[in-house]
């Protein structure tokens, strides 16, 4: 019997196909745990009081952790569970049971099947084990058509309409909206594109948390500030691996910072400027995945909206969801229905009640998504094609925009201590962690320092929220840093050591430096393995099983004069992209054709011109 199952390391769905007998479980799927759901710490969802009869308020911790059901008891008690997946069965049962469940897991996302057949099939493919994991009892030999999941979107040819190949049209002013959740490193690169959509004509706001603010208006953007701490959301994620909450005390803080970001979007589009009282309302949203309820804020405005991300949130057979952990290609594309399944189970109440109380809109009840019906909402990929090219199966409506770098380095004046560090020796390791907490930061900064010391390294180490950095005694081969545009300091290094957000990766990698990535959760792993198959750095190195040994290996790995001559090769494949321009680009091509005027005529306004449309000023 094939077994797939989910495990809290990393924040990542873990969905194994094996041949084997799994251990016999019949726990549904928790309603208490928390879903990683996207790049940032922000994404994180939990999975409480879904819907089931023993929810309470959103804040309730009471008996309902650790195993409470999201299904209705209705649909619970309509039908026996599965038997335990350790059963026994003759060979030809497991034969039908292997069908049945991959028939099974097509309906789930069939548009077709009543919702509430969908919630029965979905507790019997996934359970939640004592250990907390969450396991998907997926035949292993299935193939891939079998599933048939989202079939009817999955092309065999990439769209013959490549964004190199499209003209910029002119796009009347419009008052544009970027509803973006994350830590900084997913903020700037929608700072780069609203500065360069501002650029052409268009009033922007960005929409993000408080702490960014300074970090936007300075950019030259309108601010609106959206709910949701970053330094809350990134500890919850470090310790709870972004997927199960570590106690009852944890479901109560993610889940009102999730329903402060929910409640947060409608006054985004329509509110006036919050220092100036300047009057906006939005005539297009661009955002990103973890604002969840973005796509519900579009249906109430009756306004377009394109979703930009930088990690994968389309299903394709190429790769599994970067959440989740597949080895069989037949699961790649069932992934990312199960990880978007346990999204909305963790929010449907919280949606919900935003759309009646907030939007005027019907509630929905399918179980489609945590965004709903997206197939139709084109979306751009924030990444370079050469580090990771379009998947075959991914239609017109998709696009892969290139990394977007927002140009820091030169206003960035270094402090003297710094540049006479550098000039003193050869060029050093970078090793950083950005806003992500470290556990034990003085053993990691011990391990980091004696790592350098075998390797006859010099290092800079970058103090960031963790708190790396407190030495017992200082090191002359050891700078101590506390921020620095990454565009401007890893030109000065030799390679670089990081928690492998998709930022960070991008700057190593446009700076010619081989990589090693210590992902803590998220789409982190993901970065660490397209690095490593790339062969510009080592296999990444989980958090948890940071050592001393593995680190010296890897800047060993990272010092092989080859792993630099595919580092320097692949920067240089990079260098002509423009992933901003990409952006825009996708973002006009895209917009309904009410939204462009049909018989532009030539003007002399200082916001817009057709020559700055095409890049050419």
């Amino acid at each position: 019997m094939a077994k797939a199952s989910s495990s809290s390391s990393s924040g990542e769905v873990s969905v194994r196909f094996e041949e084997g007998t799994s251990e016999a479980t019949t726990t549904p799927v928790d309603s208490s745990v928390a879903a990683g759901a996207g790049a940032s710490a922000s994404s994180s969802v939990p999975l409480s009081n879904g819907g089931g009869s023993s929810s309470k308020s959103s804040g309730s911790t009471g008996p309902i952790f650790p195993r409470v059901n999201t299904m209705p008891p209705e649909i619970l008690n309509s039908e026996k569970l599965e038997l335990p997946v350790g059963f026994q069965r003759s060979k030809t049962e497991r034969q039908r049971h292997d069908n049945r469940l991959a028939e099974e897991a097509a309906q789930i996302f069939d548009d077709r099947i009543p919702v509430q057949q969908k919630l029965k099939l979905l507790n019997r493919i996934a359970t939640v084990k004592d250990d907390g994991t969450v396991e998907f009892e997926v035949p292993g030999d299935v193939e891939p058509h079998n599933l048939r999941v989202g079939s009817e979107s999955v092309y065999n040819e990439v769209d013959e309409d490549p964004l190199d190949a499209t003209e910029l049209q002119y796009i009347p002013p419009m008052q544009i909206v970027m509803l973006i959740v994350g830590t900084r490193g997913d903020v700037q690169p929608f700072v780069a594109i609203g500065k360069r959509l501002q650029d052409y004509g268009h009033r922007v706001r960005l929409a993000t948390h408080s702490n960014f603010k300074e970090f936007v208006l300075t950019s030259g953007l309108e601010f609106y500030p959206l709910g949701g701490d970053p330094k809350v959301l990134a500890g919850y994620m470090v310790k709870n691996k972004g997927f199960l909450p570590s106690g009852p005390s944890e479901i109560p803080i993610q889940r009102n910072q999730m329903k402060e970001i929910i409640y947060s979007l409608l006054p985004a589009c329509k509110e006036p400027d919050i220092d100036s009282g300047i009057p906006f309302k939005a005539d297009a949203i661009i955002a990103n995945p973890p604002a969840y309820g973005h796509t519900h804020v579009a249906e109430a405005l009756k306004v377009p909206i394109h979703i930009f991300f930088t990690m994968p949130w389309t299903p394709t057979s190429e790769f599994p969801h970067p959440l989740s952990r597949v080895k069989q290609s037949a699961g790649y594309r069932l992934s990312y229905q199960i990880v978007d399944s346990l999204i909305w189970l963790g929010i449907r109440d919280m949606i919900n009640d935003v759309r009646k109380k907030k939007l005027k809109l019907r509630p929905i009840t399918y179980l489609s998504g945590s965004q709903g019906s997206e197939s139709d909402i084109p979306h751009g990929y924030i990444w370079s094609p050469h580090l990771v090219p379009k998947p075959k199966d991914w239609g017109p409506k998709v696009d892969v925009v290139g990394f977007c770098f927002l140009d820091l380095a030169s206003n960035y004046e270094p402090p003297e201590s710094l540049l006479n560090w550098l000039k003193a020796g050869t060029k050093p390791i970078y090793i950083g962690f950005g806003s992500l907490p470290v556990q034990e930061p003085e053993k990691m900064t011990q391990i980091i320092v004696e790592a350098l010391e075998i390797t006859k390294q010099r290092g800079i180490i970058n103090k960031g929220w963790g708190g790396l950095g407190n030495l017992a005694e200082d090191k002359d081969f050891v700078y101590l840093l506390d921020n620095c545009p990454h565009d401007w300091l890893f030109l000065q290094c030799a390679a670089v050591v990081h928690h492998g957000g998709a930022g960070t990766t991008a700057a190593g990698l446009k700076a010619a430096c081989p990589t090693t990535i210590i992902p803590f959760f998220g789409d982190q792993p993901f970065w660490g393995e397209r690095v490593h198959a790339r062969g510009v750095g080592p296999p990444p190195i989980p958090v948890d099983e940071f050592s001393l040994k593995k680190l010296v290996d890897a800047i060993n790995f990272m010092l092989d004069p080859k792993v630099k001559e595919r580092a320097v090769e692949l920067a240089k494949a990079m260098e002509n992209e423009d992933g901003v321009t990409g952006a825009v680009k996708a973002f006009f091509k895209h917009l309904p054709r009410t939204k462009l005027d049909p018989d532009p005529k030539p003007t002399s306004s200082n916001f817009f011109s057709i020559r700055r449309c095409f890049g050419c000023s």
